[in-house]
């Protein structure tokens, strides 16, 4: 009985298969040919297919691989020898993932355009430095980046004559454009000069910097990273489909988000009693509905006291029908008189582990690659420390290539540094050392040692700087002997209305008199 794997080899060992039969041509075409077909299972299956443009007999052929560190995939291809005609289209294999996922790619050099990518039918690609955005297709695509260009060229310079009469304005905006696409294939601003398809990469000339993303809600959709998944151009996340996403899929119906407002309105209702204050060990409870498949479920939140630290009040969200999570994290103590630096040297993958709760208003160093987020930065988080640098990673591969100036060669060796620097670090390939500064003293790093003081961490208090307070809007605060304050005011502003009422009848006073004469 044949095993998956039987059916969707790896895509490199269909190559060398492929080769093998190449070499075996020979014999066949001597005399042994339904012999060999007989024992020799083909790479490629053909089926005889309608041709939809000349209406003859075309071939499909069909291949079932598996593509290293992604997933199984059928590749379809087909073409009629009569009119010329071919497509192609790939498949997955697999089953739709329980996430959606975002893959990252930056294309910083000519050799990064080899990068092959997997477009499923539910696939957006996004390319922010040229403000172009593909939508989902009607069909899947095997290709490589300078292809997937290629395309988007081919297909805006098809009705660019035509633009040219009909609409002027978005001609110059298309053509703008397709000046771009161009600088980045290299080929020639003369449209009917001969273009080496397949051969960007190998050009000399200066191309310029951008970003790729591929967002499939799906899962199905996939970009080569070149080595390992620690390359540093690469990244890849995943995320909660919306309600509106798993209907598109077809995983949800429409219908069921009207069904679900109700029912939540109904278990609202009968929770409104619920609404008084409660105790250090009851639980308040918020109906709502699910963000990501729009059953209703219920939000929960807590205080909870964390050993060696404070009160804290935790707000959870768990969907038990498609899996969605999200915490938030509040502190629920008095306002600390001191600001708190905690120092963590971190040596293995263990320190990964340990719990972290950076507050609103914590800002966060890592001195052995330069990496300084400011107070604020990223909000409340109740997380481990590993789950806090994936964060960073997302975040900054992000939005800090984005901002720079990627056309400079200096500027992109930095970039490429420091994304290979923060990976080593997410990796424990070495030691670093983590800072985490609050003003407010509402962030915690778990003690492993605990009650015993932990060698690896060191704990600061210092008293904050007025320009501290005053960030923090605690100048302003009055705390004691604020009713007299009070009062004093509405006294004043009592005065001044009485004056301006004063003022008020005198003029109208004057102004009778003034009649009457």
């Amino acid at each position: 009985m044949s095993t998956k794997t039987d059916f969707f080899p790896k895509i490199g060992e269909l190559a060398d298969q492929t080769d093998k039969q190449e070499s075996q041509n020979e014999e066949i075409v001597k005399g042994s040919l339904e012999e060999t077909e007989d024992n020799e299972e083909k790479v490629v299956q053909e089926i005889e297919s309608l041709c939809m443009k000349c209406r003859e007999q075309g071939v499909t052929r069909l291949l079932l691989t598996s593509i290293p560190f992604f997933r199984e995939v059928i590749v379809m291809s087909f073409r009629c020898e009569h009119c010329g005609t071919t497509n192609n289209e790939i498949q997955s294999a697999g089953t739709i993932r329980p996430e959606g996922t975002i893959y990252t790619a930056r294309i910083l050099t000519r050799a990064d355009l080899n990068r092959q990518i997997v477009r499923s039918a539910s696939c957006e690609i996004l390319i922010p430095e040229l403000e172009l955005t593909l939508p989902p297709t009607l069909r899947g695509q095997l290709t490589t980046v300078e292809g997937l260009i290629r395309d988007v060229v081919a297909d805006l310079s098809m009705d660019q004559p035509l633009r040219r009469i009909q609409d002027p304005d978005g001609h110059a905006t298309i053509e703008k454009l397709l000046s771009k696409l161009r600088d980045i294939l290299g080929d020639p601003e003369d449209e009917d000069a001969e273009v080496e398809i397949g051969k960007a990469a190998e050009k000399d000339a200066p191309m310029p910097a951008f970003t790729l993303k591929l967002d499939d809600p799906a899962g199905n959709s996939f970009i080569e990273f070149v080595g390992s998944m620690a390359d540093p151009k690469w990244n890849m996340r995943t995320y909660h489909r919306t309600f509106q996403q798993n209907v598109q899929l077809g995983l949800a119906s429409a219908d069921v988000e009207e069904a679900a407002e109700e029912e939540a309105k109904t278990v609202e209702n009968e929770q409104a009693a619920e609404s008084a204050p409660v105790s250090d060990d009851e639980i308040l409870v918020f109906p709502g509905v699910c963000s990501s498949c729009g059953h209703p479920l219920n939000t929960y939140m807590k205080r909870v006291n964390i050993p060696y630290f404070k009160d804290i009040l935790i707000m959870s969200t768990n969907c038990d029908r498609c899996g969605y999570r999200d915490n938030e994290v509040k502190s629920g103590a008095a306002i600390s008189e001191k600001g708190k630096r905690i120092t963590l040297k971190v040596e293995d993958r263990e320190d990964l582990s340990r719990d972290i709760l950076k507050s609103e208003t914590a800002g966060l160093t890592i001195p052995e690659i330069d990496l300084v987020l400011t107070h604020g930065t990223l909000g409340g988080r109740f997380t481990t420390l590993e789950g806090i640098l994936d964060q960073v990673y997302e975040e900054l591969s992000e939005k800090v290539f984005a901002s720079g100036d990627s056309s400079v060669k200096e500027d992109r060796t930095a970039f490429e540094d420091f994304l290979k620097g923060l990976k080593e670090i997410k990796n424990v390939e070495r030691t670093f050392t983590v800072v985490l500064d609050d003003p407010l003293a509402n962030s915690y790093v778990q003690n492993l040692y605990a009650p015993d003081p932990d060698p690896n961490m060191t704990i600061e208090t210092y008293d904050r700087t007025w320009e501290q307070n005053e960030e923090l809007g605690l100048n302003d605060i009055k705390v004691e002997g604020y009713e007299e304050g009070h009062a004093q005011e509405m006294a004043q502003e009592k005065a001044d209305a009485d004056a301006a009422e004063k003022e008020k009848s005198n003029a109208s006073a004057e102004t009778n008199a003034e009649v009457e004469r």
